[in-house]
């Protein structure tokens, strides 16, 4: 059973008071699938799961960690090329093609949508099948890598159906930390999202302005990261549209200030 998560003003307290080692934060992706819905734009979530050291109970969006075998240079890729997402993601391109990387390895092992097609350009229609769920399960316990993965089916990465959306680095107070680059992207033509298990205990498409109804009313846990996610895309009518938001990002921190004797919390952003 995982520790309970420290009391996060607690937290505060401490690292104004100089008695916390901040903990350099990991190169993360995380990426927004969305669709187009009855009633306008919906987002996939996972709630992971209470044992959880990191998020546990809150409702997210697939992602995770860097792996040091995204960075295969080798790895097919259809799209804009590392040096153009190094200038949109504000970093150098050897990390840019490593975060692209990790978005669409993430992407396909929490939600089962593999952003690839053959090397004509004929995307992947279907991931449900039983060999598509051992190659999702390998993936994950890292008996093979995502170059690996691809190449032994033929298949190339599609960055092209990417968009970067924001960047969030964890405070310095937390205990983990995680410097994170979102993504958005469009489920394929003919793929769908599937129940995966593992870090979540449940997944589920909601409408994006439901979400934010059902976090204020205290119903469904986000991250504050993803809840400001949220906040931006309910200005969106569509998939469309989001993915035609031009976007350059810049690292969003929350900073904690004294004033007046009283600790506030933050946002400071890099722009």
């Amino acid at each position: 059973m995982a520790r309970p998560a420290p009391d996060p003003m607690e937290q505060v307290h401490r690292f104004l008071r100089g008695e916390l080692e901040v903990a350099e934060p990991r190169d993360a992706a995380t990426v927004v699938l969305l669709r187009d819905g009855a009633t306008g734009l919906e987002v996939y979530l996972l709630r992971r799961r209470a044992s959880m050291a990191f998020g546990a109970g809150m409702h997210v969006f697939p992602g995770g960690s860097v792996d040091d075998r995204d960075r295969d240079a080798s790895i097919g890729w259809v799209g804009p090329e590392p040096s153009v997402w190094a200038d949109r993601l504000s970093c150098d391109a050897t990390l840019a093609r490593a975060l692209v990387c990790a978005a669409v390895r993430e992407t396909f092992e929490e939600s089962g949508v593999l952003l690839a097609s053959s090397g004509d350009g004929a995307m992947v229609r279907d991931t449900t099948g039983a060999d598509w769920e051992a190659d999702r399960l390998a993936l994950i316990d890292g008996t093979v890598s995502l170059g690996e993965f691809l190449a032994r089916r033929s298949l190339v990465l599609r960055a092209d159906l990417l968009r970067c959306w924001a960047r969030w680095i964890t405070p310095e107070w937390s205990p983990r930390r995680f410097d994170t680059r979102f993504f958005v992207a469009a489920v394929p033509a003919g793929q769908r999202t599937r129940d995966v298990g593992g870090e979540a205990d449940s997944v589920t498409w909601l409408p994006v302005a439901e979400t934010l109804d059902r976090h204020s009313d205290g119903a469904l846990q986000l991250m504050t990261a993803t809840a400001a996610t949220l906040r931006e895309l309910a200005g969106f009518a569509d998939v469309a549209s989001v993915l035609a938001a031009e976007r350059r990002v810049h690292p969003i921190m929350r900073r904690a200030v004294v004033v007046d004797g009283e600790v506030r919390l933050v946002h400071d952003d890099g722009a």
